[in-house]
This record gives structure tokens, C-alpha cells and sequence, in this order.
């Protein structure tokens, strides 16, 4: 079935009278009529769904208005006047914005704090009788999984519509692409996955079809008008109402069944958009292969049998490493973060994390680490623990979907590891463990898994969740170890079909010359049909029996990747030591920027200090230089936001080391600058990137906040001395105001510089404006910055 909804509110709110800076929600109590006739005038144009006026009527959003306490009163009555002008013509979807703000580790807001924002909201939602809940204009995946929770926990027979903002490269701003939002989200249990806002009709289309062949769940799309633009004053959208009808097919096409319109959009494009689906019918999706699939933040892993073998690095274990559990044990990371990104690098697709140290609290830990590591690496995480209250932890705190590692037969764990899978989505590994113990034979370890798997499937699991353990004992323990571990693979791949992991260093343990027995087994193991091992990716040995074996199998076609990586290595080994000196410090130091290792480059830039480097080389040759590399990955889409955002830390905490050893460099900031939104504009997010981005990079930050009038701009930057103003306006109807700011600076005498960006902004507005730089995004904002303070 087609599903319309309505189209931009704010946009027609403003017509109705709502004063710029307004709070939007509250014309439910104040103006009811004119929401109403807004919702009458979207059902006569064709809407079969209208979104309440909620859109910000959180209490973190409203706490700008000092209405925080009004949170339940102002959903209600929304619901109360959509559902009167709906009449029964159609569904009321209860709208939840976005807090404005990033969840910890990207800002300042904790995720239990923006869950309990969420689930205020959709209570208050709920009771009020909408038929759905819609979480719209999210850019953050972290931030979209607290409110689905929190919708889910706190109304769990409502539907709930889960749409993410993306880019024009076709991923959020913190970096999320479709692929892997649909897989993390319909995971969890979104009712409907899709997009809204940012972007036009066409640039949605291939969004809508990755969605689409990406999960099972209907998809919904909600395009602009176009990109908004200022034309003698007046903001002006695009694209018209049949102009934006046509491509109503277009979508559909693609694989989305709920479709409206979100920025720019009014009744006229939604009665066209209405007009041409009117006999369309719903396509048929193709059926979707049951595979298994994790994602972190940015990437998404298949483990299948008709795939190259996926590598587990197991090395972030404390287990049998005294070093590595002693610095868990004093709260220090360092090896752990280094461990993640050296795995990865090695070639571990995926990587298991286990905080099992005695003594500590594991949630606690296992919450910092997972926090930790999703940040620094794209690679899915495996949360290996046997303690329930770990495991949540870890679930909770990461913005993808990971392994549980790992799921036995034994009551307890099937008690309480599954419903948590089910909660947060995660895939499990199966372990043929019974409360009896060990199964000995491949028969009887073929029916403890399905014995989990039928568990898993009374919890609400299906086929694509499953990765079975083939559970490897010792052959110095055990003679037929090895042949029951290979009968247990042979029987999965035949019985069951589900792809299969296991540990495999176990197999030698005891014996000489483990690396030669691990190796041999492991090219045993995947002709067996073992797909995803848990292994040591730093290991030589089982790196090239892979390869081998991968040209072997097929799974390497002619040997193709294999020829290559042969030739690469016919470097003489005397020449390939040679090349493994330790980095030069300043080189070590722009790379631990790069990289994040905040705990590393305080003593880097002391060593250099000690070596005779001056603040300056540091500056200009390190540091300088990261941030140079940092925004051209950045741009090419190599490094994302939270990348981004970590390296800038780690720049900051360099900066601070290099002013603690060299008083004097304190003089050396960049410069000094103040930074606002507008008045008559509440978006503040754009604007904390660049700031922090800005204060990590050298210079010191005045951040006025959000709202805010021109005089106190222009006395800030005066009192302060100002190099820079930044100034911030997502919308067309704010942009105005820098015109403003601009021209009171001039006129007070201010020779500060002005640099402008935010959503709304264009370089054709900033030449026109008098603005001294226009600038994109952040890391865009700490170069033009370096160069407006020359």
C-alpha cells in the first residue's frame, strides 16, 4: 500500500503568523486553528498521514524557550489538534526531532540522558493517540538508536518510522551511509526505516534503493523542494509542485512505499505528488538473501558462506596478557585503543573486545572501551563478556550492530543474553556449551546450536542473526579434536547453513612449533567451511595460509589478490627492515594526531622539546601539517566526522603539553575567535563542530550560543579583540541576519574578519553578504581560519 504524507510545517507556520524565533510548538496552544487549517489544507491536498507539531517539543529543545516543563502538555494537544482536522481521513504520526546536540563521545550529551528525553516525548505522544511515532532529521546513528529505544521501551504497539538526514555524498554528517542504517536499524526493530530533508527528489533516489535492498522493512522518503536560495531577499525553493510530483514514481521505483515532502514543500506539491501515485501500485521488492550482517558507525561487514573468510582479531583479551589487564585494571586504554587500530590495519575485518579483568567493573569498562574503540575504527565490534550487565553496556553505548560473543545453551545465558539481543539488535555467536558441559562429538554439538537457535527464535531472532561456533579443544588433550572440529563445520554447512567462527590457537596449546600447527589447521578449517575465525591478524603464518586458500577455494578468483599481494612482498627482505625504522618524532606525532592517540602525544611532543624541535617546527610540521591531511581525507570522504573530531582532541591535548613545556608558545594561538548562530535560529550543531574543531586547533573560542542578536555579536567581538567572527544560519529565513551582523561591524568599527557557513549558506550568499570566507564544514573552517589570521 502507498502512503502519502503531508509536507514542510515551519515554512507554513511562519506564514500563519509565527514570529521569527518563535517556538513552533507552541502555536498548539496559543494558535490551534492555524495548525489546524495546516493539517486540513496537507489531508485535501492527499495526505493519508499528517505529522503532528512536535517536532521539537522535547524537553531538551523547548529547555531554549524555558518550556521544558511543558513537554507533556504541548504533545498532547498537537496530537489532539491533528487527529480533530485528520477526522478519521487519516493516520496521525507523532514527530521527534532531534535534541540538537551529539551524544558523547562526538559532544556533551549522554546517551541515557537523550533516551530519557526521547521516551518523555514519545510517552507523551503515545497517550495523546498517535497511530505513529516518526524520528526525523537525525544525523547522527548514536543519537537515532536512544530515541528508537526509548519509542520502543515506552510505547511498543506504536510503529515507529526511523529517518535519517544524509549528505550530498550520501552519508550523515557523522558518517553513517544507508547500507548500514538500514541494517542497524531494522535490527533493533524499526517498523519503517527511510530519509527526510536535506536533499532533493533526485538525489534521494539512490538512498531510497539502498534502503530498500537493504532491509525488509517499508521504506519512506520525505525529499525538499531543492536546496532553498535568496533572491532579492525573499527565500525561494526550487522546485515547483510538478516538478517535485514527478518524481514520486521515481521513488517508488526505488523501493519507497511511505512518501511526503519535508523542507519547502507545501499542500500544492504534496496534491501533485498525491496526483501522480494515485493509480501507481506498490512494487515488489526482491526477496533478500538471509545473510549475516554487522555495522559499525560507517561500515557494514557480510559473514556468508559464498564470501571471502571475514578475519575476528582477537587481541584486545586481557585473558593470558598480565600487561594488558593491568592497564584496564588502573582505567588506562592505551593499549586497547592501540591493539584496535593495529588489527585493523593488519587486515581483522571485525574485532572482539573483552574487558574480563577481576576486580573492576566490567560495565564500566566495557562501556569505555566500546566508546572508545567505535571511534577510532570503522571495523564492527564483537562484545565478548559472560557478564549480563557488561554486555548491555557494551550494547548500549555502540552506534552499530554488534556480535555477542557469545550465546551457550546453558539456561542462564539463553535467559538473559537473548532478549538483549533481540533489544539492541545484535547478531550472536553460538556456542555448543550445555549446563553439562562440552559436547564431544560433531553430532552433539549440531544439536546444542539448534537447540540455541530455536531459543533465539522464540526471542524473535531469524535466520541472518547466527554465527556458530565450532568450539576447538586441544589435540594434546584430545586426539580427535581436530577431526570433530572439522565434522562439526562439515555438519553446519550441511544442516544448518549458517556461517561459522571459532577461536583456533586452542588446537595447539601445549605443543612445539604452534604457529605451523595453527596454520595447517586453519587452511583444514576453511575447506571445512569455516568463515569467520577468531585469530591473531599480526600472525604471518595464518595470514598467508588464508590468502592460499582463498585462491584455493575460489574465493579469490585465478588467484588474482593472491598474485598481487606475492608481488608486493618480492621486496627483498633487507630492504623491507630497513623501511620498519621507528617514525622520527614530528612524523610520530602528526601520525598520533591523524589517528586520534590522544594518550600518546603529550610525551611525543615532550620528547620533542627534549630533541631541540621549537614550538614552532611542532606546530607547523606536525600538527599543522595532520590537520592539512585530516581535511583532504575528510573531503574525499576517507575520514568521517568522529574521526574527525578525535583527531582534533588529540591536536588540543598537544597544544596544551606544547604551552605546559614552553610558557611562552601560550602566545602563540592562532588567533581569537567569536562564533554564533543568528538570531532567529536555534541550530547550534554546525556551529559546535567548527568551535570545537576551531578551540582544538590553535585558537581561542568566544561561542555566544545560538539566537543571538547582532549588538551582542559585535560588542563580543570588540570586547574581545576578535580576529574572527563566525556566524552560523541553517535557514533561509534566519541567513538575512548576517547581512545584519556584516553590516553593524563595519559600522562600529570592528575590522574583525567574518567568516560564514551552516546549511542555508551558499559562497554566492557570502560574496554578497561582505563575508571575508565561506566555509562548508568545520575542518573547511580551521583552514580558511589559518589563513584569514596570516
Amino acid at each position: 500500500m502507498i502512503h502519502i504524507f503531508d509536507g514542510a510545517m515551519g515554512t507554513m507556520l511562519q506564514a500563519g503568523g509565527l514570529e521569527p524565533g518563535g517556538c513552533p510548538e507552541l502555536m498548539n496552544i496559543e494558535n490551534p486553528e492555524v495548525v489546524k487549517n495546516i493539517h486540513r489544507a496537507y489531508i485535501e491536498a492527499g495526505s493519508t498521514i499528517i505529522e503532528t507539531n512536535t517536532f521539537g517539543a522535547s524537553s531538551l529543545k523547548l529547555d531554549h524557550y524555558g518550556l521544558a516543563d511543558r513537554v507533556a502538555e504541548l504533545n498532547a494537544a498537537a496530537v489532539k489538534i491533528a487527529k480533530e482536522a485528520a477526522a478519521g481521513r487519516a493516520k496521525v504520526a507523532g514527530s521527534m526531532g532531534p535534541t540538537g546536540r551529539f551524544v558523547v563521545p562526538l559532544g556533551d550529551l549522554e546517551f541515557e540522558a537523550a533516551y530519557q528525553c526521547f521516551a518523555e516525548q514519545a510517552k507523551a505522544l503515545a497517550e495523546a493517540g498517535a497511530d505513529y511515532l516518526i524520528i526525523e532529521t537525525c544525523i547522527d546513528i548514536q543519537e537515532m538508536r536512544a530515541a528508537l529505544l526509548a519509542a520502543k521501551d515506552t510505547a511498543p504497539n506504536i510503529p515507529v518510522i526511523c529517518q535519517l538526514s544524509y549528505s550530498e555524498d550520501g552519508r550523515t554528517v557523522t558518517g553513517t551511509d544507508p547500507q548500514s542504517a538500514a541494517i542497524i536499524l531494522s535490527a533493533m526493530g524499526a517498523d519503517i526505516i527511510g530519509v527526510n530533508c536535506s536533499l532533493g527528489p533526485e538525489q534521494l533516489v539512490p538512498i531510497v534503493r539502498t534502503l530498500a535492498e537493504n532491509c525488509d522493512v517499508p521504506i519512506s522518503v520525505q525529499p525538499n523542494a531543492g536546496m532553498p536560495y535568496l533572491e532579492n531577499g525573499e527565500t525561494v525553493f526550487p522546485m515547483g509542485p510538478e516538478d517535485f510530483g514527478r518524481w514520486g514514481t521515481k521513488l517508488l521505483e526505488a523501493g519507497a512505499t511511505f512518501l511526503g515532502g519535508c523542507c519547502g514543500t507545501t499542500p500544492a506539491h504534496i496534491a501533485a505528488l498525491a496526483s501522480t501515485l494515485k493509480d501507481a501500485r506498490e512494487p515488489e521488492r526482491p526477496k533478500r538473501p538471509k545473510r549475516l550482517w554487522l555495522a559499525s558507525r560507517s561500515k557494514a561487514v557480510c559473514i556468508d558462506k559464498e564470501l571471502p573468510t571475514r578475519l575476528i582479531g582477537e587481541r584486545i583479551n586481557p585473558t593470558g596478557r598480565k600487561k594488558l589487564a593491568a592497564e584496564i585494571r588502573e582505567g588506562s586504554f592505551l593499549s586497547v585503543k592501540k591493539e584496535a587500530l593495529n588489527q585493523v590495519k593488519a587486515g581483522a575485518h571485525l574485532l572482539d573486545v573483552n574487558m574480563g579483568v577481576g576486580g573492576i567493573d566490567q560495565a564500566a569498562a566495557m562501556k569505555h572501551a566500546i566508546t572508545e574503540i567505535s571511534q577510532l575504527t570503522d571495523a564492527p565490534l564483537a562484545i565478548d563478556t559472560s557478564d549480563t550487565q557488561a554486555l548491555e553496556a557494551g550494547l548500549r553505548a555502540y552506534p552499530g550492530r554488534a556480535l555477542i560473543n557469545s550465546v551457550s545453551a546453558e539456561k542462564d545465558r539463553i535467559a538473559e543474553f537473548l532478549p538483549l539481543a533481540k533489544k539492541y539488535g545484535a547478531a550472536i555467536l553460538c556456542l555448543p556449551i550445555t549446563d553439562d558441559g562440552v559436547p564431544k562429538t560433531a553430532e552433539a554439538r549440531l544439536e546444542t546450536i539448534k537447540g540455541i537457535i530455536k531459543a533465539a527464535k522464540n526471542n524473535g531472532l531469524d535466520d541472518g542473526d547466527f554465527l556458530l561456533d565450532a568450539l576447538v579443544m586441544t589435540i594434546s588433550a584430545d586426539a580427535n579434536a581436530c577431526h570433530e572440529v572439522l565434522r562439526t563445520l562439515a555438519l553446519y554447512r550441511q544442516e544448518l547453513g549458517y556461517p561459522s567462527t571459532m577461536g583456533l590457537s586452542n588446537i595447539s596449546f601445549g605443543l612445539p612449533n604452534r604457529p605451523l600447527i595453527n596454520s595447517t589447521f586453519f587452511t583444514m578449517c576453511l575447506a571445512a567451511g569455516l568463515d569467520a575465525p577468531i585469530m591473531n591478524p599480526y600472525d604471518d603464518s595464518m595470514q598467508q595460509a588464508r590468502k592460499a586458500s582463498a585462491a584455493l577455494l575460489g574465493h579469490d578468483p585465478n588467484g588474482l589478490a593472491f598474485s598481487k599481494d606475492e608481488a608486493n612482498l618480492s621486496v627483498p627482505k633487507k630492504a623491507a627492515v630497513a623501511k620498519e625504522t621507528v617514525l622520527a618524532t614530528l612524523p610520530a606525532i602528526k601520525q598520533a594526531v591523524i589517528e586520534g592517540e590522544k594518550d600518546d602525544v603529550a610525551p611525543l611532543v615532550e620528547k620533542a622539546i627534549q630533541e631541540g624541535h621549537s614550538a614552532n617546527e611542532i606546530t607547523e610540521q606536525a600538527l599543522t601539517a595532520a590537520m592539512t591531511e585530516i581535511g583532504e581525507d575528510f573531503g574525499a570522504g576517507r575520514m568521517f566526522l568522529p574521526q574527525v573530531l578525535l583527531s582534533a582532541e588529540t591536536m588540543r591535548a598537544a597544544f596544551n603539553k606544547l604551552k605546559e613545556l614552553i610558557p611562552a608558545s601560550a602566545n602563540a594561538e592562532n588567533g581569537t575567535v567569536v562564533i554564533a548562530t543568528v538570531k532567529g535560529d536555534v541550530h547550534d550543531l554546525g556551529k559546535n563542530i567548527t568551535g570545537a574543531l576551531l578551540a582544538n586547533s590553535g585558537f581561542k573560542l568566544i561561542d555566544l550560543g545560538k539566537d543571538v542578536d547582532s549588538t551582542d555579536i559585535v560588542k563580543a567581538a570588540i570586547e574581545n579583540k576578535a580576529d574572527i567572527v563566525g556566524l552560523c544560519a541553517l535557514m533561509t529565513t534566519t541567513m538575512v541576519q548576517i547581512d545584519k551582523v556584516i553590516a553593524d561591524l563595519k559600522e562600529a568599527g570592528c575590522n574583525a574578519k567574518v567568516m560564514v557557513g551552516g546549511a542555508a549558506v551558499t559562497q554566492e550568499y557570502a560574496d554578497s553578504a561582505g563575508a571575508d570566507a565561506y566555509a562548508p564544514d568545520g575542518v573547511k573552517a580551521v583552514e580558511l581560519a589559518k589563513e584569514l589570521v596570516k
